[in-house]
């Protein structure tokens, strides 16, 4: 398998289904550029707050993202790279981006309510209440899990002394640890001061990307070299649920917006270092000829990988692979915070349905890194997901002339976008869940009626 081609063919396979068939979903579903969004209509200051595309675009895509389409297709790379491939460019272009394509709409054509309120109005309340049930048990599970990755990338492990060399490798992990907690901790402070300066007023579009990408630089930089936060993981589990606690009720403008939209620009750097990883690799020869399967077989044994699925392919694969192809909670974002941000329609499908296909990018990306990587990832060097997403993509750009020394500093980068994956779906998870419980005990006219004078996400 050489890496280069399925990156290059992946591309292009999902340009066209975002040109040929989200052109064709938006004419189906009438898009219209003239008609007020709701994010206008009911502008609160709270929850409905008009914002720039790109700004809208990196929430959405820093929230629905996750750790989902890095673990996914690497543990289930188990089954070979054939059918990963497979189900996540055909999943992602008819199933997962016309998901959130049309949540997203959906909720627009209903005043920016949650998908909750428009199965009550085009169903019934019962059906509104099962499908709350449904997602509140789902929030709670995307919160544990995705809480439990972030506190094992921020946690500082005890370092045994019986052990050099492990001594040696739990330190160097420490080290990476403590780095990605001090630049997530001060995006979060820094996203604040951000969110109030910039408050109200009419930057250039120019200005605003400029600024946000020299913020992340200095606060990289910072974070690297003054690594000074170790605690261990029960400390940041219970600092992490503050911080979701707070980030779920405080208006989206002063920590949300700007927050995931200057994390959204780590993502990109993530995404953009990963492919001059895997274009390196393909072209200086070493990506070449990997030793993964094309396809394994239709079942896949329990402890063949400490991190590999096990089960037969169905459904074994198509559930592992859920974000990365196709996945429920993203319509709970597009309908529970992205529809009350948009500023125009027709910024619907680049959005929704691009931001999805973005997600399958990712996916695309998480695979090649466990095909280079992938004799490791059998014989259980990696204990995660993401440390196999991590070691392939910076071992990938340390065959780039003139990036050979760059391996460790790559390493500690892509450790800390999964890390910024994950902490922005946590507190979007957890305003979502907010959410669904207030619209369970709501019945549907007392919300039409109230809605324009104080339309919340409910």
């Amino acid at each position: 398998m050489n890496a280069l081609i399925i990156l290059l063919v992946a591309i292009a396979v999902l340009v066209c289904g975002y040109v040929f068939y989200g052109g064709w979903l938006a004419k189906q579903w009438g898009i219209d550029p003239n008609r007020p969004t709701p994010a206008h209509e009911f502008e609160d200051g709270k929850d409905y707050v008009p914002a720039a595309p790109y700004v809208v675009l990196g929430h959405h895509f820093s929230s629905i993202a996750g750790a989902g389409p890095i673990n996914g297709p690497i543990q289930a790379a188990i089954f070979g790279w054939v059918p990963v491939l497979l189900w996540v460019l055909i999943g992602g272009i008819f199933f997962g981006a016309m998901h959130d394509f049309g949540a997203l709409f959906a909720s627009i054509r209903h005043k920016g309510q949650t998908l909750a309120t428009v199965i009550a109005e085009n169903i019934d309340d019962t059906a509104k209440k099962l499908f709350c049930i449904f997602s509140y048990l789902t929030l709670i599970l995307v919160v544990a899990a995705f809480a439990s990755i972030v506190a094992s990338t921020f946690a500082v492990a005890p370092v045994p002394t019986d052990d050099a060399a492990k001594a040696v490798a739990v330190e160097t992990g420490n080290l990476a640890n403590m780095r990605t907690a001090m630049i997530s901790v001060l995006f979060i402070v820094v996203a604040v001061i951000y969110g109030v300066i910039t408050r109200g007023r009419k930057i250039p579009a120019a200005a605003n990307i400029v600024s946000a990408l020299a913020i992340i630089v200095v606060v990289v930089a910072l974070g690297y070299n003054l690594p000074v936060i170790a605690l261990d993981n029960t400390t940041w589990m219970i600092l992490v649920g503050l911080y979701i606690l707070v980030a779920s009720v405080a208006p989206v403008w002063i920590l949300l917006q700007p927050r995931d939209y200057l994390s959204s620009y780590l993502l990109y750097g993530m995404i953009a270092l990963a492919l001059v990883g895997i274009i390196g690799a393909g072209v200086m020869g070493n990506a070449a000829s990997l030793d993964i399967p094309a396809f394994t077989g239709f079942s896949a044994a329990a402890g063949t990988s400490k991190v590999a699925a096990s089960g037969f392919l169905f459904p074994a694969l198509f559930i592992t692979i859920a974000c990365g192809a196709i996945s429920g909670f993203h319509s709970l974002v597009a309908s529970g915070t992205t529809s009350k941000q948009l500023d125009r329609e027709a910024e619907a499908q680049p959005i929704a349905y691009g931001g999805m296909l973005l997600e399958c990018l990712v996916a695309v990306i998480s695979l090649c890194a466990v095909a280079f990587v992938f004799s490791g990832y059998m014989d259980g060097t990696y204990a995660s997901p993401t440390q196999v997403f991590a070691a392939g993509l910076s071992q990938m750009l340390a065959c780039v002339p003139g990036l050979a020394g760059a391996e460790s500093v790559a390493y500690a980068l892509l450790v800390l976008a999964v890390s910024v994956f994950c902490l922005t779906s946590l507190d979007t998870a957890t305003r979502l869940a907010a959410t669904c419980s207030r619209s369970f005990s709501r019945p549907t006219a007392w919300r039409q009626a109230t809605l324009p004078v104080g339309a919340r996400c409910s």
